[in-house]
């Protein structure tokens, strides 16, 4: 198994107000997600669930938007920097995140 699977990794470098925005964001999908919980209980309007789903998931892009800018600011330019197998690995990762993430 390739080190980029590794759930022990840290980011090399994270901008903190980036940090920041992102759990002050995640906590907020926390909570409409709850929401979508209690209106699916509630057997609430399904077109009125699925406006809030897209909501979340738009909430969620965002995030994703800005982890993948920190990831390849830092932690991809400096891999790639390195050259060798530590660069090709890092294509690798940044091919297979793109494929999961952005199709």
């Amino acid at each position: 198994m390739s080190d980029h699977h590794s759930p022990t990794r840290k980011a090399v470098a994270v901008d903190d107000d980036a940090k920041q925005a992102n759990l002050i964001r995640l906590r907020r999908i926390e909570g409409q997600v709850r929401g979508l919980q209690a209106m699916v209980a509630d057997e609430r309007y399904c077109a009125d669930i699925l406006r809030q789903v897209s909501a979340v998931q738009a909430a969620l892009r965002v995030v994703g938007r800005e982890l993948i800018r920190n990831h390849l600011k830092h932690c991809s330019a400096q891999a790639i920097r390195s050259g060798g197998a530590v660069a090709d690995n890092m294509y690798d990762e940044l091919i297979e995140l793109f494929d999961k993430n952005y199709r």
